[in-house]
């Protein structure tokens, strides 16, 4: 059985950045909540070099429904050639919050 609910994470170059992919995906209602981390240090091959920069994660907390219209909002958004979205299930927790997150990405009648 496919999870319901997913943690889709992003990375990006600012903390600005981060926020307004967060207050985008909050306010579209694709997420229902988000977290901003960092910085933090990522280390990672492109166009055939070893590069280390700073980042700032977003994790954005969705319903499997939501992840590819969040997937491509963040494409959208993101000043990324190649940016970074990764789905993660959730495999279970609290049933009150999972209900919230649920009623979070829908947009009322």
């Amino acid at each position: 059985m496919a999870a319901e609910h997913v943690i889709v994470t992003s990375t990006t170059d600012s903390e600005a950045a981060a926020r307004e992919l967060a207050a985008q995906a909050v306010e579209g209602r694709l997420g229902a909540c988000a977290q901003v981390v960092g910085p933090v240090t990522s280390v990672y091959r492109w166009e055939g070099k070893v590069q280390t920069d700073q980042e700032w994660r977003v994790e954005i907390k969705t319903t499997a429904d939501r992840v590819a219209a969040l997937t491509e909002r963040i494409g959208q958004l993101h000043g990324y050639d190649l940016p970074e979205v990764i789905a993660t299930p959730i495999e279970g927790g609290s049933a009150e919050y999972l209900a919230w997150l649920t009623a979070e990405t829908r947009f009322p009648d």
